[in-house]
């Protein structure tokens, strides 16, 4: 590997593993750097507070100062044990839509691959220093082609791509202009049709929330919905998991979040029939959590009213886009113009570590195969791979086992069929 440009090789980079010991310059850099919502120290905290700290996570936060001391770079890092194997992963990767370094402004902008490559080994060889930060595997998940306006220097890696992305709208300066560019004619006499039913059962008010008292309610109404709804469709309800609540009611009622978290209701007359969840942050605003109520007016479409009403707020309020996050609902791809890529990288550093890995490896390139198929052999590949992940939950070890066999056979394969 070349030696790397002067500007990084001059970084000098520390670790941190005590979340309180990083609070004044992480945030004081987030004012100013290129970063996305979920890498702000209050929610990651906030997360490693609730969830982190009771599942044994020790944070690993990387930062990058040039010769003058000042910040360049956060890389908010972890590492987790899953029985005996240790993860390095992203801090709160769970409950964040996006996991990314935090950049200072242009920090990304002309670094070469193998800049970011060196410098990312001296992170490791860092970390690998310390012998209580031990891990056999790295596992970064949900990286965005770019943090703000600068390419994400972990895409230098020898990253995956995911089957599944992000999207969100560009959203333009008139509200009207922006409804109709993305309405059909018949599509908004059907709304207008709906809402007026909407209409007859009380007033439609869009209520922003901002009392304590008052955001503790909608939050616990919220949760109640989307807890039925996980009922409904038979998934797992995350707010089972240990923590969660917990985290959601610290998040949206922590002062250091007052300017991000905005929370927000449809109620018409007395009845509050849709609620959310939205993050603004800079240009953007994300709507993370929303979901109505399951009643006689569900058919006249509460949540896209709600819906509706939020995008208005953000093009009044001068956001430039409005983030509809992961996932390929149809009604995203009504309102959106931009598919986020993302990403994920795996290494290897035991022997233990690169089981796992392999493991991992070949179900992301199955995942890849299955969305290139048609649509009908799509859907039984998809069976198929579930039964076959069951299958590797019930018996790790068997399914690791199995996969790297496999593996062997097929290399073997194909250095035999390379023979002249």
């Amino acid at each position: 590997m070349s030696d790397p440009q002067g500007n990084v090789s001059a970084v000098e980079v520390d670790i941190y593993t005590e979340l309180r010991t990083a609070e004044r310059w992480w945030t004081e850099f987030e004012r100013h750097a290129e970063c996305t919502v979920f890498q702000r120290f209050a929610w990651l905290a906030a997360w490693h507070n609730h969830i982190g700290r009771h599942q044994g996570t020790t944070p690993v936060i990387v930062r990058g100062r040039d010769p003058n001391g000042e910040v360049q770079f956060i890389v908010p890092l972890a590492i987790e044990r899953r029985g005996a194997t240790g993860w390095l992963t992203w801090l709160g990767a769970e409950l964040c839509d996006y996991n990314a370094p935090l950049l200072g402004r242009n920090f990304a902008n002309g670094l070469r691959t193998q800049d970011f490559r060196w410098l990312w080994r001296a992170m490791i060889g860092l970390i690998r220093a310390n012998p209580d930060l031990r891990f056999d595997m790295i596992d970064l998940d949900r990286m965005p082609e770019r943090i703000g306006s600068q390419r994400n220097p972990f895409l230098d890696l020898a990253v995956l791509p995911r089957t599944y992305g992000a999207h969100s709208a560009t959203l333009g300066l008139d509200w009207n202009e922006f409804f109709l560019s993305k309405r059909s004619s018949a599509t908004r006499k059907r709304e207008r049709r709906q809402f007026k039913h909407l209409a007859e059962h009380g007033e439609i008010r869009f209520v922003q929330v901002t009392r304590s008292d008052e955001i503790e309610r909608s939050i616990n109404l919220l949760i109640e919905q989307k807890r039925r709804f996980f009922a409904r469709m038979q998934v797992e309800d995350i707010f089972d998991r240990p923590g969660y609540l917990a985290f959601f009611h610290d998040v949206t009622t922590d002062p250091r979040l007052r300017d991000v978290v905005h929370v927000s209701r449809l109620d018409v007359g007395d009845s509050k029939i849709a609620t959310g969840l939205g993050l603004r942050h800079k240009n953007c605003y994300s709507l993370i959590l929303s979901s109505y109520e399951d009643s006689e007016l569900a058919r006249y479409g509460p949540g896209r009213a709600h819906l509706q009403h939020l995008l208005r707020y953000a093009i009044e309020h001068g956001f430039e886009f409005f983030d509809l996050s992961i996932g390929d609902a149809p009604y995203k791809l009504d309102w959106c113009d931009i598919e986020m890529k993302l990403f994920g990288y795996y290494e290897a550093t035991t022997l233990n570590g690169r089981t796992i890995v392999a493991v991992k490896m070949a179900i992301d390139h199955a995942k890849l195969l299955i969305t290139r198929m048609p649509p009908p052999v799509r859907r039984l590949a998809k069976r198929v791979l579930v039964k076959i992940l069951t299958g590797c939950r019930r018996a790790p070890r068997a399914a690791c086992r199995n996969v790297c066999l496999n593996l062997a056979r097929r290399r073997r394969w194909r250095r035999r069929s390379a023979r002249p």
